[in-house]
């Protein structure tokens, strides 16, 4: 479903009055159109299902080495992107998410994802109204719908300006989650060096 760009002008416009202020001022007076124009960009995920992200960036590749991988019993190496930029909209306050670092991690079967993809997959998602925990699971879910690989991991640390802005005003406090899926969550020593590809200390 398309984003009704014309009924958010108008109830921006309302929000504004509800303030105590006036739209037509010259400082106001474009400004429903341009908050409608930017909902319009950073919540263009709302009608999206995982499925369908999974289907806009699912160019893979075969990797041959693989076969050779299995046929030696050798397990396969661990691809990481570490550290996306990425932010989000809380849906308990509609408040940013921001400065958020997001890891994804997953062990190729017989193919590989364009490193770029698994930045855009993480775009995509967080252009919901969300909760980080659910951006992990969201990510975890797609990566391996697309690759093919049930041992996926998403590491997300950020901060929420609902804690740090608004109510109890922690401005230092992060927040870190960690989705695992498939053989990060039952093996330990994967999870290791994960954490240690992440510059995290295992005793941490």
């Amino acid at each position: 479903m398309a984003i009704d760009q014309k009924a958010i002008e108008e109830h921006i416009r309302g929000i504004l009055i509800a303030l105590g202020e006036d739209p037509t001022r010259e400082g106001l007076l474009e400004t429903p159109g341009r908050v409608a124009h930017m909902y319009a960009e950073v919540f263009a995920g709302i009608g999206l299902t995982n499925h369908e992200i999974g289907e806009m960036f699912n160019k893979t590749f075969a990797e041959e080495s693989f076969e050779d991988q299995e046929s030696s019993g050798l397990k396969h190496d661990m691809v990481v992107v570490r550290d996306i930029d990425a932010f989000s909209f809380c849906e308990h306050h509609m408040a940013l998410m921001y400065d958020m670092k997001v890891t994804v991690a997953y062990l190729p079967v017989e193919r590989v994802i364009g490193l770029s993809k698994i930045a855009r997959i993480t775009d995509m998602v967080c252009r919901r109204l969300q909760l980080q925990e659910r951006i992990g699971s969201d990510i975890a879910e797609i990566m391996s719908e697309v690759t093919g690989s049930p041992d996926v991991a998403v590491l997300i640390e950020g901060r929420h300006s609902c804690m740090t802005a608004r109510g109890i005003k922690k401005p230092g406090a992060l927040t870190y989650t960690q989705t695992l899926r498939g053989r990060f969550n039952t093996e330990e020593d994967l999870l290791m060096q994960l954490m240690l590809s992440r510059g995290i200390s295992s005793e941490a």
